[in-house]
C-alpha cells in the first residue's frame, strides 16, 4: 500500500463520512438497532454516537483496514458521553467475519456496499449470523434513477473508486440486497440536500433474511 492509501485516502474517507447531510442519514437507522450489534466496515466510528444505549448491548465493529480501524478506537475513547456498552474491533472483512452462527441480533451497514469488493458475497456470509427475528438496517449510496446523473456516475466511476477508497458509484443497493439473499422489509429514497447528485443518492432501511 502506498502513502496515499494508507494514510490520505482514511482521512479523506473519514471526513467526507462526517458530512452533516450524511450525519442525518445515519440518525435515522442507527438508533433503531439492539440487542448485539454487528456493524460491517465501522471505519473510523462516525456511528458510535447515535446507538441508543438503552437498546444495544454490545457492538462489534467489523473493519479490514487498520488505519480506519484505528481512528474509530481513537473516535469511540473520545465519544462523550462515552458508550456503556462493550466493543469489539474486529480488523476482518464481511466475507470472513469468522463469528458464530445465530449470535447477533442487528447487523448495521451504514456507506460500506460501496467499497466491498464482492458485497453479494459479504451479504451472503452475514445471514447466517442473526438470530431468528434479526435484520439488517441499511444506508447507502448507489446508483441514481435519473439516466442523466447514472450516466455521469460511470464516466467518473473509474476515476473516483481509487481516489475515494474504492468506493463504488454505481452500485444498486436495492439488486444487491436482494442477491444477497435478503428481503428489504422497509426502504426510502432520496438525494442528499448540498450533495453532488453522482454521489447523493441514498436508499435506506431494513432487510430480512430471504
Amino acid at each position: 500500500m502506498g502513502l496515499y492509501s494508507r494514510h490520505i485516502a482514511p482521512a479523506l474517507v473519514d471526513l467526507a463520512c462526517g458530512a452533516r447531510p450524511i450525519d442525518r442519514q445515519r440518525r435515522k437507522i442507527i438508533p433503531q438497532a439492539e440487542g448485539v450489534v454487528l456493524e460491517i466496515g465501522a471505519g473510523g466510528g462516525r456511528n458510535l454516537a447515535h446507538y441508543d444505549p438503552a437498546r444495544v448491548t454490545s457492538l462489534i465493529a467489523l473493519e479490514p483496514d487498520p488505519a480506519m480501524a484505528s481512528r474509530g478506537r481513537k473516535r469511540a475513547a473520545e465519544t462523550r458521553p462515552p458508550p456503556p456498552f462493550p466493543i469489539e474491533w474486529v480488523e476482518r472483512g464481511a466475507e470472513v467475519a469468522d463469528l458464530p452462527a445465530g449470535s447477533i441480533d442487528t447487523i448495521v451497514t451504514t456507506y460500506t456496499l460501496c467499497t466491498i469488493p464482492d458485497a453479494v458475497s459479504a451479504l451472503r456470509a452475514l445471514r447466517p449470523l442473526l438470530k431468528p427475528g434479526g435484520r439488517l438496517l441499511f444506508c447507502e449510496h448507489g446508483l441514481a434513477p435519473d439516466k442523466d446523473v447514472s450516466k455521469w456516475q460511470k464516466r467518473i466511476e473509474p476515476l473516483w473508486r481509487p481516489l475515494a477508497g474504492g468506493c463504488h458509484l454505481t452500485r444498486d443497493i436495492p439488486r444487491l440486497i436482494d442477491a444477497g439473499g435478503w428481503r428489504i422489509d422497509r426502504s426510502e429514497t432520496m438525494y442528499l440536500p448540498n450533495a453532488p447528485r453522482i454521489a447523493g443518492w441514498n436508499v435506506w432501511g431494513s432487510a430480512t433474511p430471504a
